[in-house]
């Protein structure tokens, strides 16, 4: 069985001149995770330092112009890219004296254009303004009021106003209203006033309007101003198209520098010399002594420790990283188990045995042709980034698993997009082979056809079958890993021990003895029964034993007994549980051929193009809605099912230190 990565830690002494070269081959390398960071002596600030707190500036810098400028193509893979040299701090340098005087340019612009508007709008409001305000403001029955309110605010305002001033719009877009209203009722239409925001204008007492060539000037002003904007607008992004690559280098370049100097900043050191220390991959070893001391030219000194030679690890205060080593396939199916947790090191690798149960257990469950090959298409143009579907492009191999599986079960049961026609050739050439031919191979679809009931239900039979190995597997797992671990008493006694599993294997061989060969249950049965159910529950003083513990009994004979009975309660249950939990398997294929056969009738009662329609509607509704149900129940038949047996702590998971343009 596959097992955990092996992981060595190493010691790295490194000089001070070298630690930047050192670190920057780390997170390219993309291997190797630091060990818990040990924060280093003070030391005082240096020239290399200086130079480093620049490059920090200029990678901020630089990403506050990229967010100005809305430029988002930044590299996401730095393993072209290199820490930033003098060249690059020179190219920052003209990079950003040529955005900042752009960005000045384009904010006196904006700036321009803001007031240019707000004078034609000043102007215009009062435009039809014909008589003098000192004359308005003389009448005795009435007072008035010019100002400025929120455009939105204006409907509002004239219902609030409705008993108390009428509201007269000056202007276009209604920002400048003139109020007029009794003198009496002047004091309740002010405090109306002030709730929608509105702020009083100063106006000269004999102003009686705007006069024309006025209004034309302004006007040919704020033309000018939307006409310098848009050619600001075009130098913008034609300066973004001429500093595209310029911008991702740096970006680039500064991103590795920054992420170098925080790291860096958390080293252990001596005024000269700086220790590293950190988890790779054993096979990585031999790479890693050649290629630093190549690059430090021999200016290195490196240790490597076997994880059971690590205090730390010693003491349990550490554990040591897992990193699992798998192709693609199995790879893509990483992510399942450390969402669940991660294996302890050393221990077996479950994920090979995930990625078959699960592309198994959900062909079965989605069993159509056609349906499958969509899958298998969505996971082949997902593989070659034909289709981008944010980060899912990783799971391509799962996609096309599950296609193939599905397809494979369709051709068994005869579906082709809902249609149980189209694969009947098929199905009569192979069972023609085996004798007498016969469409579907498999009958899932509802039928009046008694055999098809048996066929039917001998799909649970096989769905408690794959449930049975499933467990079985996940017993062997969590005993072989108690063994690894030299856990010696959690290997042969309790539920997912030997005595549980041997319960549970002979209960499910004597339950077939009795089916298929008409066995009775003999004395021994009893026996064996009782004494592999006895040490499954009963198991505490024997593991105390096993461990060199003393009292056996913890907390006395009573305790024990209780506790025991219990534990046994748990054991049997929990195995018919875990058994009869894949009975699902079948019931989830047998609804998937329901909803198939129900499709298939609405689209051929209502024929023509609305049943075309009903036929593709009803197709994708399964693909998606199903499909999500299906990968679910599956998830779930793994983690409740088959993890539980041996995911009983979980271990660290390897994250190697890689550099990342954030």
């Amino acid at each position: 069985m596959a097992r955990t990565a092996r992981m060595s830690l190493i010691e790295l002494m490194v000089l001070k001149q070298d630690v930047y070269t050192v670190l920057e081959y780390i997170g390219k390398k993309g291997s190797f995770q630091f060990q818990t960071k040990k924060f280093s002596d003070s030391k005082a600030g240096s020239e290399a330092d200086s130079i480093l707190n620049f490059d920090v500036q200029y990678y901020n810098e630089i990403k506050n112009a990229c967010t100005t400028l809305n430029f988002t193509d930044f590299p996401t893979d730095l393993s072209d890219y290199n820490a930033p040299g003098e060249g690059d701090r020179e190219d920052a340098k003209k990079f950003l004296l040529a955005y900042n005087e752009l960005q000045k340019r384009f904010s006196e612009g904006v700036e321009n254009l803001e007031k240019s508007t707000e004078a034609y709008k000043e102007a215009m409001a009062f435009s039809n303004l014909k008589v003098s305000y000192s004359e308005l403001e003389s009448l005795s029955f009435i007072s008035l009021k010019l100002g400025k309110i929120p455009v939105e605010n204006y409907d509002d305002l004239k219902d609030s106003l409705m008993s108390n001033a009428v509201l007269v719009p000056l202007g276009n877009d209604r920002s400048r209203v003139l109020v007029a209203s009794s003198k009496k009722g002047r004091f309740a239409a002010e405090s109306i006033l002030k709730e929608y925001g509105f702020v009083p204008l100063e106006i000269p007492t004999d102003f009686k309007g705007v006069p024309e060539d006025m209004l034309m000037g302004l006007r040919h002003n704020k033309e000018d101003a939307e006409n310098r904007m848009k050619a600001l607008e075009g130098e913008k992004k034609n300066f973004i198209e001429a500093h595209a690559q310029i911008i991702k280098r740096l970006i680039g370049n500064f991103a590795i520098g920054m992420q170098i100097s925080e790291v860096e900043t958390n080293l252990q050191s001596t005024e000269l010399v700086y220790r590293i220390t950190g988890w790779v991959p054993e096979t990585e070893f031999e790479t890693y002594m050649r290629d630093l001391d190549e690059i430090t030219e021999s200016r290195i000194a490196i240790r490597k420790y076997n994880p059971l030679e690590v205090p730390s690890v010693i003491s349990g205060k550490e554990q040591v990283p897992v990193k699992l080593e798998h192709g693609k396939f199995v790879k893509s199916f990483e992510r399942m188990i450390f969402s669940y947790g991660s294996p302890m090191y050393g221990t077996i690798d479950p994920t090979p045995f995930v990625a078959v149960f699960f592309t198994l257990l959900f062909g079965i469950m989605f069993g159509d042709c056609g349906q499958g090959l969509i899958f298998l298409l969505a996971g082949i143009l997902m593989a070659f980034n034909v289709i981008k579907v944010g980060g899912w492009n990783k799971f391509a191999p799962i996609f096309m698993a599950i296609g193939v599986t599905s397809t494979v079960m369709g051709l068994l049961t005869g579906e082709f997009f809902s249609d149980e026609k189209l694969l009947e050739p098929f199905a009569m050439w192979i069972t023609g082979l085996f004798g007498r031919p016969h469409a579907p191979i498999v009958k899932m679809m509802p039928s009046s056809d008694p055999s098809s009931i048996v066929a039917m239900f001998s799909v649970f039979g096989v769905a408690v079958a794959i449930g049975f190995v499933i467990n079985t597997i996940g017993l062997i797992i969590n005993i072989v890993n108690n063994i690894i671990l030299k856990r010696f008493d959690e290997a042969l006694f309790g539920k997912n021990g030997l005595a549980g599993a041997l319960f549970f294997w002979y209960v499910v061989v004597m339950v077939i003895r009795i089916a298929a060969f008409h066995h009775v249950i003999a004395l021994y049965d009893w026996i064996v029964i009782a004494v592999t159910l006895f040490f499954a529950a009963f198991a505490s003083p024997f593991e105390r034993a096993m461990r060199h513990e003393s009292p056996l009994l913890e907390n006395g004979f009573g305790t024990y007994l209780i506790s025991g009975v219990v534990e046994l309660i748990e054991v049997i249950s929990g195995y018919l549980s875990n058994t009869v939990s894949f009975v699902r398997v079948g019931a989830f294929a047998l609804s998937h051929a329901v909803l198939d056969f129900l499709i298939l009738t609405l689209t051929e009662l209502c024929g023509g193009a609305g049943g075309l329609a009903i036929l593709i509607i009803g197709n994708a509704i399964i693909i998606v809605l199903e499909g999500m149900i299906v990968a679910i129940q599956v998830i779930r038949l793994q983690y409740y099912e088959f993890f539980s047996k041996f995911f009983h702590e979980t271990g660290r998971e390897f994250h190697p230190f890689v550099f990342k343009c954030e």
